[in-house]
């Protein structure tokens, strides 16, 4: 299987409900879900996660109004992003 991969700007949407999983700073674990399943979003980083360097872990800055501002960046998985617009929603 290809690896997924997404560079620097690169438009991408959330395939799933994005989480907190209490990983985000700022952000309490009780607000629950940051990005809903199919928001647009922007890769601004990417990296491999701490705890296991084999995973790739991609900074997006998902929209979270209706004038398309963006949120603060989120720690997303690959298998958690598209860009496939019909799958993200």
């Amino acid at each position: 299987m290809e690896k997924v991969q997404y560079e620097i700007g690169d438009m991408v949407y959330a395939a799933e409900d994005i989480l907190n999983d209490g990983g985000m700073p700022g952000v309490e674990e009780e607000e629950g879900l940051i990005a809903p399943a199919g928001t647009r979003g922007v890769v601004v980083h990417y990296g491999v996660a701490e705890m296991d360097e084999s995973k790739d872990i991609y900074l997006v800055q998902f929209e979270n109004g209706p004038d398309g501002s963006l949120g603060h960046p989120v720690g997303c998985l690959p298998e958690e992003l598209t860009q496939d617009i019909p799958l993200a929603a």
